[in-house]
């Protein structure tokens, strides 16, 4: 995982409509990146559509929010149409940027040990610095808690 004040690792990766974004299309706004597990499953789409619902208020706080998992490009713009997502969705189908920012992790189920995505948030300032991460997140309740620390950061 990486560390408050850590430089955020670059990437330059497509969205569900076949844009590339990468972190320095981000400079000079806050960006919230959050990794989540798989398109269209139950904690991944109350995630999704609580930051939907609560971007206007990251764009006030002059910040940009792109979600990321290793779904291909079809998934992601089915998952955004069917809950209007209102951010990018970006695809890591070869998991670089989930090894860089620690979010491809060793899991275990009824116990067998497979790699999976860890549900992880970062906070990167308008320079590229984490600001903020969260390991562990309560995909419903988790972009208020952010939105609120980007509030107090800026205070």
């Amino acid at each position: 995982m990486l560390e408050v004040g850590q430089n955020a690792p670059d990437f330059s990766l497509h969205d569900q409509d076949g844009q590339i974004r990468s972190l320095a299309d981000a400079r000079g706004r806050w960006l919230v990146v959050y990794f989540y597990p798989k398109d269209d499953t139950p904690g991944c789409t109350k995630e999704a559509c609580a930051f939907r619902d609560g971007l206007p208020r990251f764009e006030g706080l002059n910040a940009v929010v792109w979600g990321v998992s290793a779904d291909d490009e079809k998934a992601h713009r089915k998952f955004a149409e069917k809950f209007d997502l209102n951010f990018p969705l970006l695809v890591d189908s070869d998991k670089a940027m989930l090894e860089a920012y620690g979010a491809w992790v060793e899991k275990s189920m009824y116990g067998k040990r497979y790699m999976g995505v860890q549900r992880i948030t970062y906070l990167i300032d308008p320079d590229g610095k984490v600001a903020r991460a969260w390991p562990k997140v309560k995909p419903e309740e988790h972009p208020e808690e952010v939105a609120a620390a980007l509030a107090e950061l800026q205070a």
